[in-house]
């Protein structure tokens, strides 16, 4: 589960979480190996869908809110002296908001007014930490 607590100067964001599986900077016996990136499962999630998935709500400006989603399920195992890795993977999208009124476009109906630039943000702070939730398996 994805548990992104973030913000944006929009109206509305699409939000990327990956998960990957960083390798160790050296991999014995396998040299090329060293620092590879595997993705083990990604999902987009669109800001306006957050308390409804069939009613869509613009996205109150500059506010941090919680956005939580199920990642799609893989079946791996970090190994000792790999590393997890997913803020610094999070794409940020621009959002695209209605200059006259706080109300959601969709992205294909937007003219060229429509569109702006927004400011988007992901919180790690005490109280306001973003995180995912991953199963643990552990071995008799």
């Amino acid at each position: 589960m994805a548990n992104l607590i973030a913000s944006t100067s929009g109206t509305d964001s699409d939000w990327v979480v990956k998960v990957i599986d960083v390798y160790p900077d050296e991999v014995a016996g396998q040299p090329a190996m060293g620092g590879y990136q595997l993705m083990i499962s990604a999902d987009i999630f669109r800001g306006r869908y957050r308390e409804s998935l069939e009613t869509p709500k613009p996205i109150a400006a500059d506010k941090p809110l919680l956005y939580r989603f199920a990642l799609p399920t893989a079946n791996h195992v970090f190994l000792p002296g790999h590393r997890k890795s997913w803020c610094d993977s999070i794409q940020l999208v621009p959002a695209l908001r209605s200059q006259s009124a706080n109300v959601c476009i969709q992205y294909f109906l937007g003219q060229p007014g429509d569109f702006c630039k927004a400011v988007q943000r992901v919180y790690h702070a005490p109280g306001q930490a973003s995180f995912i939730e991953l199963p643990l398996v552990t071995t008799p």
